[in-house]
């Protein structure tokens, strides 16, 4: 097996890469918004759209290099319903559609305790089952029109297979539909009336069968081209470093969302409250997890102008303190429900202090994510932000530990691959460890933003 397709559904941009299987370096990736489209009946994304982009490239990509097989992760929180005819049964609702908010006390009263999920209650459609909840609340047909429920990468493995299917990563990322600890569905999907509907569940690295004959015909590729199950993106990211490190570790798979993800840690502190909760991982294993809206927040700190900061950018920002403090994103995160706040002024869009104090800011909730998952070995940051330099020092001095930067473009890229490759156990490619000079100053910053955090209004 030479070349990996692997389809890649990020919250921002859908994304089809191709990876060489022998070094999982990618050859090719092209990408799209993932465009939110306003409605009716809700904010849903663009299945269709992206179901074009995604044939297209294929046959551009096995017409260039060809395509041995094909893998599939995309990001949590979502889910499509199947009519009995096969067809999507009501457009994918967007999960952050304020829409579930609406019923929250009834869906309250439904939803199993953390104990039993190890999810916590969160805004919006962020918990699978509210969104479900709400959806046959908002149109009453739609439950009965529904034949089967499709986690989301599943969804796209549908598509090319035919073959429906749910998975455990998926399954076990905060939905309230999953129970860690038993391996199993929780009681919620008895709640919900939906057990006969949820699709069989399948480990990610099923391979679900072969593209179908229109797939085929469509894109060139062999009609014996086969398709793996699909997993959740960040635990995509995580599949290598399980695959090539020995415990104590943690994984930062960052994005839109910065996902802290511990493996072999300590006493974790998982909290409902700071949004950190129970992943699980390709191999249907509990992994504590923590996770913030980084990538979005540093957008925001920006405001679109994020300039690359120079030495004395940074020389600045650590001799006048400046920082701000969480949350802009006030509906998720280990800081929630508090308001951001510079200190002791705010720099200039545009300015090169300003982009520090933004990378100083992600890393010091990410290191305060790790804290709550039990964080113990090397920190491995996968993703958009392994090349913020300044994220990496800061939490290089925040958490005390080796910082590991991978190289690669998408962490879940190279993660999805290795579900469908035969003996999936070669170490992650591309990786360099953060040697920060130890600087007094660095630590005294990471102390006091600790400390004003403390003195600021605490989580309700």
């Amino acid at each position: 097996m030479t070349h990996i397709a692997v389809i890649d559904i990020g919250k921002t941009n859908a994304k089809l890469a191709l990876v060489d299987r022998a070094n999982l370096s990618e050859v090719a990736v092209v990408t799209r918004p993932n465009t939110v489209l306003a409605g009716p009946p809700w904010p849903h994304f663009d299945l269709d759209g992206h179901w074009g982009f995604l044939l297209d490239n294929l046959a551009d990509f096995h017409a260039i290099h060809g395509i041995d097989a094909i893998s599939i992760t995309a990001h949590g929180a979502s889910c499509v319903l199947l009519d009995k005819d096969g067809g999507v049964a009501a457009p994918m609702l967007d999960y952050e559609h304020p829409g579930p908010d609406d019923l929250a006390e009834s869906y309250n009263a439904l939803r199993p305790p953390f104990s039993e999920t190890g999810s916590a209650r969160l805004a919006g459609g962020l918990n699978m089952g509210a969104q479900l909840h709400w959806m046959f609340e908002k149109d009453p047909t739609l439950k009965n029109r529904t034949a089967k429920i499709l986690t989301y990468p599943q969804y796209w493995a549908y598509c090319l297979t035919g073959i429906a299917a749910t998975e455990r990563t998926s399954l076990g990322c905060h939905t309230d539909l999953w129970n860690p600890a038993t391996d199993a569905p929780s009681a919620l999907v008895e709640t919900l009336g939906i057990a006969e509907k949820l699709a069989p569940v399948r480990m990610a690295s099923d391979v679900l069968g072969v593209i179908t004959a229109q797939v085929a015909a469509r894109t060139g590729l062999p009609a014996d081209t086969p398709v793996a199950c699909g997993i959740h993106d960040s635990n995509a990211s995580l599949m290598p470093h399980l695959l090539s490190r020995t415990s104590p570790f943690s994984v930062v798979s960052t994005g839109t969302w910065i996902i802290a993800m511990t493996v072999g840690g300590t006493n974790p502190t998982l909290d409902s409250g700071r949004d950190t909760l129970i992943n699980v991982n390709a191999f249907g294993e509990p992994v504590p997890s923590a996770r913030f809206m980084g990538g979005r927040e540093f957008e925001q700190i920006v405001a679109g102008a994020h300039v690359v900061p120079t030495a004395a950018d940074v020389d600045d920002v650590l001799e006048r303190g400046t920082m701000l403090l969480p949350a802009l994103e006030q509906t998720t995160g280990p800081f929630a429900g508090r308001d951001a706040m510079w200190l002791p002024v705010e720099p200039e869009i545009g300015s090169g202090q300003r982009s520090v104090a933004a990378a100083y800011y992600c890393a010091m909730v990410t290191a305060t994510c790790l804290s709550l998952t039990g964080h113990q070995g090397d920190i491995v940051v996968e993703g958009p932000f392994a090349g913020n330099s300044e994220l990496l020092s800061m939490l290089t001095v925040a958490t005390g530990c080796s910082v590991i930067a991978a190289d690669n473009a998408t962490g879940t890229s190279q993660g999805a691959s290795l579900l469908i490759c035969e003996n999936p156990t070669q170490p992650a490619n591309n990786v360099h460890e953060i040697k920060e000079a130890p600087r007094r100053i660095l630590a005294r910053y990471a102390a006091n933003w600790r400390k004003q955090c403390a003195a600021s209004i605490p989580v309700d």
